[in-house]
């Protein structure tokens, strides 16, 4: 089990990786753009409709997480935001050259909560 520090410290990091309020995450989750990227059990995802993405999953679970008080947070809340600091990290040293407003790439980061974009 994580210490009250550990706790301080998933949470910091995972505020500093997430720059999308709970409410443009949700609008976005919605968009046929961050449904058709990513993949579902292991496999790519191969058209709109079918299984949910890992990343679309974990960008409801962010939500509820932001929705959360810090007292109401589970040792499954901290494994997700450790996750999604983890995936974001990676994610952007990946960032391709060119445009990236309209890429999968910027959409799939925004499934986990994060905009490249934003200021």
């Amino acid at each position: 089990m994580a210490s009250e520090d550990d706790h301080a410290q998933i949470v910091k990091d995972f505020d500093a990786a997430v720059n999308m309020t709970p409410a443009e995450l949700e609008r976005w989750l919605k968009t046929e753009d961050a449904k058709s990227v990513g993949w579902a059990a292991g496999e790519p995802k191969s058209a709109p409709g079918g299984e949910e993405s890992v990343g679309h999953k974990s960008g409801a679970h962010i939500v509820a997480i932001k929705h959360r008080k810090k007292a109401e947070l589970t040792d499954a809340d901290y494994a997700h935001m450790k996750k999604v600091v983890g995936y974001v990290h990676r994610h952007m040293a990946q960032r391709p050259s060119g445009d990236v407003e309209h890429s999968r790439w910027r959409h799939s980061l925004m499934n986990w909560g994060h905009d490249p974009l934003k200021r």
